[in-house]
């Protein structure tokens, strides 16, 4: 017997969107089309939701404006169809969209890294810029450090700030706090 290679025969876009949005994944799992390719992930571990939880908290009481905070929010960019970890946004802001979201409007995005950091670092951080999210809030669980993008400008961002967990994180307006980033070990 031979072993043949496999060859990709990648589907046309509208083929792949079409069959994207036609999934059925299990209960926790969320599915997201990034760069061309769709992504299956399975529901976040203990310490994933710890640290969403206190970014809510701290997000929630320390703002200086009101805001929502979506966990699910499916978000369209040009990068594809996201689903951030964490999405704030005006009040109401998504009270009448669909299930998929254009991502305008959006004041804040956060993505807590888990089975694949890179598509966090890269990949979506481009797709949020290109969509022109102001703010993209990366917690590195695995680099052990909080980075904060801003400025969208041609499919990126033009500023950032990095810090270690345990150091303070100042958040720009709306915002207007330091973040706790020593919890979100």
């Amino acid at each position: 017997m031979v072993a043949m290679p496999a060859v990709e025969h990648p589907l046309p876009a509208d083929d792949l969107l079409r069959a994207f949005l036609e999934l059925d994944t299990p209960p926790g799992f969320k599915a997201e089309l990034i760069e061309g390719e769709i992504v299956v992930t399975p529901p976040p571990d203990g310490s994933h939701e710890t640290a969403f939880a206190l970014l809510n908290r701290q997000f929630m009481r320390r703002s200086a404006v009101e805001l929502d905070l979506a966990g699910t929010k499916g978000l369209v960019t040009p990068g594809g169809r996201f689903v951030p970890d964490g999405t704030l946004s005006p009040v109401g802001h998504f009270e009448d969209s669909a299930p998929w979201a254009d991502a305008s409007g959006v004041l804040l995005v956060f993505e807590i890294t888990s089975t694949n950091p890179a598509r966090d670092r890269e990949a979506k951080r481009r797709g949020y810029a290109a969509a022109g999210v102001p703010c993209y809030l990366l917690i590195d669980r695995s680099r052990a450090d909080v980075v904060l993008f801003t400025d969208p400008e041609d499919g990126d961002y033009t500023a950032h700030v990095q810090v270690s967990f345990g150091k303070p994180l100042d958040l720009p307006a709306p915002f207007s706090f330091a973040l706790d980033t020593g919890p979100l070990r």
